[in-house]
């Protein structure tokens, strides 16, 4: 691994605000981010990665590299869930394992949003058919997972609501955001959308910064509970991204050799989701415990992607 490029990873402003919020915890800080700052930001977040995607991909011409792109994105978040699935149930119950198997095969749109930075920096430039796959990759995981639940759960008392699940997998508001902003931004007129360029570019990186340092805070709030349930949790979370990312990153070039989307097809195969994801369980499988998948992806995984994943899942793709 390039060492240069791991220092400039660990150094970035918007990780350290990350590390920040964690010790603001461990010193008993009162600093907090009020909750509907917290979520406007968020939303803003999700409104700005979504448009500038739409923008690129008008300027992009369909083709069938972007067709395949969107099928091996899909492939992803479907692989994913399977294997981990059962690499989980030999130490967990049935809910858990489903829950935490369906957040590792979804997506984080928050570490999609840091390695568009990261991309910035590598003077490398983001395509906008990879924020739309992106929203593709949030459900068929929930579902895959939750069919798994179903098929080895031999307790009836908590049947899966079907329903519920297929009416949030398509009106949950991170999702309906980042694909109405897509496609907002795709039909936009170009003169006219340059007007809101300060808002969606100039503002960003700020915004990104005191997110992540209230996600800082957050984890580190969770992170006492979280350690009563032993290392096994603890090494999934750590390891599983690394070789999630690993692998696609080197598979991903069966599809496209763009250096940039092949990044971002390692992140989302590497990512967690800790919104949609812990929002479909509660509706779904309130059996499993969000005490112990959202610790999992927002203070391991987030953390081990930002400051190991992206340095490594950079160099592999270069080398292959």
């Amino acid at each position: 691994m390039n060492v240069d490029l791991l220092i400039d990873n660990l150094t970035n402003p918007a990780l350290l605000f990350f590390i920040l919020g964690i010790l603001a915890v461990y010193l008993k800080s009162d600093l907090e981010i009020p909750p509907n700052s917290s979520k406007f930001i968020s939303l803003y977040l999700l409104f700005a990665i979504g448009f500038k995607g739409g923008q690129e991909l008008s300027h992009e011409e369909l083709n069938w590299e972007i067709a395949w792109s969107m099928v091996f994105g899909i492939f992803i978040s479907l692989a994913i869930p399977l294997y981990t699935f059962f690499i989980l149930k030999r130490k967990l119950n049935v809910y858990d394992s489903g829950a935490i198997a369906a957040a590792y095969g979804s997506v984080s749109a928050v570490t999609f949003v840091t390695a568009a930075t990261y991309l910035e920096a590598q003077q490398l430039h983001l395509h906008g058919h990879m924020v739309a796959i992106m929203a593709l990759m949030e459900s068929p995981a929930i579902i895959i997972s939750l069919l798994l639940i179903s098929l080895f759960n031999k307790e009836d008392a908590t049947p899966i609501k079907k329903r519920s699940l297929l009416k949030h997998s398509l009106t949950n508001g991170s999702v309906l955001l980042i694909l109405g902003s897509l496609v907002i931004g795709f039909i936009a007129n170009a003169k006219q959308a340059e007007g809101i360029k300060p808002f969606t570019n100039d503002l960003f990186k700020g915004f990104l910064a005191i997110f992540l340092l209230d996600m800082g805070i957050t984890s580190g709030r969770k992170l006492k509970a979280f350690f009563s349930y032993g290392w096994f949790p603890i090494l999934f979370a750590a390891f599983i991204p690394l070789i999630n990312g690993s692998v696609f990153s080197v598979l991903s070039a069966s599809v496209t050799d763009d250096i940039s989307s092949r990044f971002l097809f390692a992140i989302l195969a590497a990512s967690a989701s800790y919104i949609a994801v812990p929002a479909a369980m509660k509706i779904s499988v309130p059996k499993a415990d969000p005490g112990l998948f959202l610790p999992m992806a927002l203070a391991v995984t987030f953390p081990v992607n930002i400051t190991l994943g992206m340095p490594l899942y950079f160099q592999l793709i270069q080398m292959t």
